[in-house]
């Protein structure tokens, strides 16, 4: 990707809004997208079962930050 804002990061960003993870494989950073996925989803998942419904504010807060992430990637070089 370019800079931050550019268009592949708004992108990303705008795939990460919809499933955490996703805009960090846009970017190719596979390690981010499959940690930002787990911990998200797993959280979601804990707080779906009903008992452990406090689970979704950890859940929201990684997918908050996935999003974040994926929109201030500069890139590795």
């Amino acid at each position: 990707m370019s800079n931050q804002g550019s268009g592949g990061n708004v992108l990303a960003a705008i795939c990460s809004f919809f499933i955490a993870g996703l805009g960090q494989l846009v970017q190719g950073r596979i390690l981010a997208a499959i940690l930002f996925f787990l911990l998200t989803w797993v959280n979601y998942t804990l707080a779906a079962t009903g008992i452990l419904f406090f689970m979704a504010i950890p859940g929201l807060v990684f997918h908050l930050w996935a999003i974040i992430d994926a929109a201030r990637y500069k890139g590795g070089n």
